[in-house]
């Protein structure tokens, strides 16, 4: 009997879903459609015989279409969503009007799956839970939260300003990041072409120079020769190096701590990504203590949602610490990753009774001080990456043109 149960309970689980738009005609006459997701068109004209209405067209939608799903489009979409319910809009139509009117059909097609797991009797965070792609633990609590307590509205608000503010720091960070890297990626290009193409020629007009070639010329020549003989080495080196790294860096854990710790440690760069990690960690425990998730639960999801793995063991071990009867102001202080001033404005909270609001100004402050840091940041490495580049090509260049400034002085 428990045999029959589990297999039917397989059977069940295994039936593959598909998203079917349909048309027909309500007990009053008037024409209705929708999107609905079920096991076949059978399914979906029971479902609405049973809603009462008289289906006169079913057609399955392709699962193809649409862009990517970004952390934009949820952002956005939690806004949309928080503002319509503010304004009284029900739930379910709240959902139809936002997947209608997106321009990405990916996403108008996710939440017309969330919304048919409401309709057929999941609460909302139920549903979010069935997608952890796009909705993390975190989001999902707070839904949770709001459910329980009959304030969806003002915590999907909350949910929709934390977003904003995480992506909108996030983009402060790869913004910072990009344009030093671009350079040097653009600065190794140009250098190999003239390496490969421009300085064997030179090395052709060299040849009947009849005269000692300078010391300058006769390195880079050296350099163009390993270019020129072993470039699918150096370039399949580079690419297969890249591959190795970025494939251990997604797999492993240690990797991941590994990497984030020299990241923490860079000149310049480290401090930046200490203040944005710092930023988003206080944030998110804000956003989640406000909403009135106990603190613990909510340490769990401020860990992953720290993007340090560093941070993320300093969380793990507060949390620890915190579980076991520790004021949480002692226990961030025992991670040693966290500055005094943050300690203080977490203590002066725990006393006043008011960690929410203190958490709050210290990811405000942070968040201020990342945006000055990348400003500064941007203003300082433009005149070094034009010196940097201007010394590499200009000393190719005078390396090259050694020999004739030489040859003009012999005539």
């Amino acid at each position: 009997m428990a045999t029959t149960a589990a297999a039917a309970k397989k059977e069940a689980k295994d039936v593959k879903m598909h998203t079917y738009a349909w048309e027909g005609k309500d007990k009053s006459g008037k024409i209705v459609k929708g999107e609905i997701r079920a096991s076949g068109d059978a399914v979906v004209k029971a479902t609405l015989r049973r809603q009462g209405v008289n289906v006169t067209k079913v057609k399955k939608l392709g699962s193809g279409g649409g862009s990517k799903i970004t952390e934009k489009d949820i952002s956005l979409f939690t806004r949309q969503l928080a503002t319509m319910m503010k304004a009284g809009v029900p739930l379910l139509q709240a959902f139809d009007i936002v997947g209608k009117g997106h321009s990405n059909a990916a996403v108008s097609r996710l939440l017309f799956e969330i919304k048919t797991e409401v309709e057929t009797g999941s609460s909302l965070a139920q549903a979010f839970r069935k997608y952890p792609l796009y909705f993390d633990n975190l989001f999902c609590n707070l839904v949770a939260a709001g459910e329980q307590a009959g304030i969806l509205d003002s915590l999907l608000d909350r949910l929709a300003t934390y977003k904003e503010k995480i992506l909108a720091i996030k983009s402060k960070i790869k913004g910072a990041l990009f344009y030093p890297v671009s350079i040097i990626v653009v600065a190794f290009v140009i250098t190999a072409v003239i390496m490969i193409f421009v300085i064997p020629t030179f090395k052709e007009l060299f040849k009947s120079f009849g005269a000692d070639l300078p010391a300058p010329t006769l390195v880079v020549m050296a350099i163009s020769e390993i270019f020129v003989s072993y470039w699918w080495l150096i370039f399949g080196s580079i690419g297969g190096a890249l591959w190795f790294f970025f494939y251990t860096w997604k797999r492993s854990e240690q990797m991941q701590f590994t990497m984030d710790r020299i990241m923490l440690k860079m000149p310049i760069f480290g401090e930046l990504i200490r203040k944005a990690t710092i930023a988003r960690w206080t944030r998110t425990l804000s956003t989640m203590f406000a909403a009135g998730v106990p603190l613990v639960e909510a340490l769990d999801s401020v860990a992953g949602a720290a993007g340090n793995r560093v941070y993320y063991a300093a969380t793990k071990k507060i949390q620890s610490e915190v579980s076991t009867g520790s004021s949480l102001t002692v226990a961030m202080q025992n991670s040693n990753v966290f500055p005094n001033m943050v300690l203080q404005m977490c203590a002066i909270g725990e006393e006043s009774g008011a960690l929410d609001g203190m958490l709050s100004k210290v990811a405000d402050f942070f968040e201020a001080e990342v945006d000055d840091a990348v400003d500064s940041l941007s203003s300082l490495m433009e005149p070094i990456i034009m010196v940097v580049l201007g010394g590499l090509i200009g000393g190719l260049v005078i390396a090259m043109y050694l020999p004739i400034f030489k040859m003009g002085q012999v005539v």
